[in-house]
């Protein structure tokens, strides 16, 4: 890049970045992410770092922290409370390492702690003779502002040092630093508060955070459950510790709450080690955790190293990929699925979120829409957290220029143009015409999916080849094709031709509770079909079934009995049940041979990798032996079967207390009972 070019970048970063720092910091209303505020600093850095003569004295990298709020009284910290350089990879983490290495060897034989990044508000702690006496914000590293009477309401902080005798004496004066953040179930119950009362959501715990400790009347600040986490002595007469580790131990000794997920690490394989553990652990903590900090953990030995611009070379941040972004709203599109529920989702601009580029995002219902007054053209903000798909949370108002458009809720179905209707009630919308071909498409997909009739091939781009090309008009016609039929597709070849007719003919011979699930009705899942199978065990006996027969069935309750007498009564259904009947689907499950039921009673639920079973094969052996399988947990839950990489179902059982099991442990089981 020419010169000329170069300078003219490197302005416009300074006043974006400034402009950025300025509604973080001040305002407490960001316009972009974390993410991409990181890119923007990144790019800056390494424009000045190529050409130093471009480095200005207000660029925001000669910055140490962010801009001071005019409304608040500016108090100097004892010692400047900098900031953090980041490591986006391991690579980057190793490269770390060695730079500070080669300025100092005793790095490669030191030890590290590991503690998690708190995405929340950084304070600073004055005590006096065990008293506090006041606290600040970061401000701009030098100077922050004074927030003692709203620090005074957080319930986590110690008024007085220690809290209890312990053995250890308080120094005369201590100054700690810590992070005010908001959990994220408090989070979800404040908004729920917030919403019951007409309110509008908060964006974010970090946002909400930070706003309600800057408030000027502290009885805001105490009506939010912000809480208090310590992690480093800034300043102290006495003695200070010499090494991180023993500072946090000190810290919990005088009665600071320090979090409980760190780790001392022996050495740089170690650490990263435990890094990607962590990493692999975030959802599971209650917080927004978006990294991990790495500190030496000698003290002497971080402080020997100095600092770089406004960083210290003895710690950096590992920044795991972000899972909220900012991005344009193109668009919104319309999804019509299998049951006739259309669905609106985002056309975003292309963004980096969660580990992944995403373009598009849902958008919940139309009733989302309205209430978050999203339009066309906003600047929205969106999250992508594991495998969830991505998701708007809301737009960010402040970055409206006057040309954005409100949207208006369709009146008519995308696909077939019929109308669309609304239950009374509900905030789902439906295409009133069911033989919409959109809706086919996804009765297709699902009837062929792995978890019912498991028709390899036969995904939704054959499903919308078959329907465009007039080949079906219901899922039973998959099973009068032909091989010459299917040539005419796109991509079939004969072999490819001859192995999906092979699957739609093996399918035929799949347990009744399979065919149940795949005909799509509204709330009868796999649990629900396989309860109707084992009592119904035909699929004549379960159509003439009264909505009073369905309820009698443990576990079934008014709404999915009024759905499923409804479906067997539409005369398009019964069609269909007489051609599947013909085409030779109609399993019958067979009468159970009476005999010992172990686990008669019992409620499981299967969560992560087995290393012998597939779900399927846990799934029957338990209900061979009389137990239910549920597809969630809850207090009703008897056992937890954990196998590798275990998710969130894990998490939820350990907080009911609900017994976790391995595979062994279930075997084990099913034979002593037995």
């Amino acid at each position: 890049m020419a010169t000329k070019d170069l300078e003219r970048r490197a302005a416009e970063l300074r006043r974006l970045i400034n402009l950025h720092n300025y509604r973080y910091h001040v305002l407490d209303d960001p316009l972009i992410s974390d993410s991409e505020f990181d890119r923007l600093l990144r790019e800056l850095k390494q424009i000045e770092q190529e050409r130093p003569e471009l480095v200005t004295p207000d660029s925001p990298t000669q910055r140490v922290g962010g801009q001071l709020s005019e409304r608040l009284v500016r108090v100097p910290h004892p010692k400047p409370i900098l900031s953090l350089g980041n490591a986006f990879d391991i690579d980057e983490v190793r490269a770390w390492h060695e730079r500070i290495a080669r300025l100092d060897p005793r790095v490669r034989s030191a030890d590290f702690v590991v503690e998690p990044k708190l995405d929340g508000l950084t304070v600073v702690l004055h005590y006096e003779q065990g008293l506090f006496r006041f606290g600040a914000t970061r401000g701009d590293g030098e100077n922050g502002e004074e927030i003692t009477h709203n620090l005074r309401t957080v319930r986590t902080l110690p008024l007085r040092i220690p809290l209890e005798p312990v053995g250890v004496k308080a120094p005369a004066r201590l100054v700690v630093r810590g992070e005010a953040i908001i959990f994220k179930d408090d989070f979800e119950r404040l908004n729920r508060e917030v919403e019951a009362e007409g309110g509008e959501r908060y964006v974010n715990p970090r946002n909400t955070a930070a706003g309600s400790l800057r408030q000027l009347d502290p009885s805001l600040t105490a009506a939010r459950p912000i809480r208090l986490f310590c992690y480093s002595v800034v300043a102290s007469s006495g003695t200070p510790p010499r090494r991180q580790w023993e500072a946090l131990a000190l810290l919990r000794k005088l009665g600071f709450p320090v979090e409980e997920n760190v780790q001392l690490c022996h050495g740089i394989d170690e650490t990263i080690s435990v890094l990607e553990q962590m990493a692999g652990q975030r959802a599971e903590f209650p917080y927004e955790m978006d990294g991990m900090v790495i500190k030496i953990d000698n003290l002497q030995l971080a402080e020997s190293l100095g600092v770089v611009g406004k960083d210290p070379r003895g710690a950096i941040a590992f920044k795991l990929p972000a899972e909220e972004a900012t991005t344009r709203l193109l668009d919104i599109g319309l999804n019509v699925g299998r049951t006739g529920v259309i669905t609106p989702y985002a056309i975003l601009e292309s963004v980096y979120v969660g580990g992944a580029n995403v373009r598009q995002a849902t958008l919940h219902n139309f009733d989302f829409i309205r209430e978050k007054d999203i339009r066309v053209g906003d600047r929205v903000l969106i999250k992508r957290a594991g495998d969830v798909i991505p998701y708007v949370i809301g737009p960010i108002v402040g970055a409206r220029t006057g040309r954005e458009k409100r949207y208006r809720m369709p009146r008519k179905c995308p696909t077939c143009g019929e109308p669309i209707h609304r239950i009374e009630g509900e905030v789902a919308v439906f295409c009133s015409n069911a033989s919409c071909p959109a809706q086919l498409v996804r009765n297709l997909e699902h009837f062929a999916s792995r978890s019912t009739m498991d028709i390899e091939g036969l995904g939704i781009k054959v499903a919308e080849s078959m329907v465009e090309n007039g080949l079906v008009k219901d899922v039973a016609d998959i099973y009068g094709l032909t091989k010459k039929q299917l040539l005419k597709l796109e991509g079939f070849a004969d072999k490819k031709a001859e192995k999906l007719l092979q699957t739609i003919a093996g399918s035929k011979s799949r347990p009744l509770t399979r065919l149940i699930s795949a005909l799509g009705i509204r709330g009868v899942g796999e649990t629900v079909a396989a309860d109707f199978a084992r009592h119904f065990r035909n699929l004549d006996a379960l159509a003439g079934a009264s909505q009073a027969d369905l309820e009698a069935i443990e576990g079934i309750g008014p709404s999915i009995a009024m759905e499923v007498v409804e479906w067997f009564g539409r005369a398009r259904n019964r069609k269909l049940l007489t051609k599947l009947k013909a085409a030779g689907v109609w399993p019958k499950e067979a009468a159970k041979v009476a005999g010992p039921e172990p686990l008669a009673g019992l409620t499981f639920v299967l969560t992560g990798t087995l290393p012998d079973l597939s779900r399927d094969e846990a799934k029957a052996r338990i209900e061979a032996a009389g137990g239910k399988v549920a597809s969630s947990v809850s207090a009703k839950t008897n056992f937890l079967v954990a196998g590798e990489a275990a998710g969130s179902k894990l998490v939820k059982a350990q907080e009911l207390g609900v017994k976790v099991i391995d595979q062994a442990g279930l075997l084990k089981l099913i034979r002593k009972r037995g």
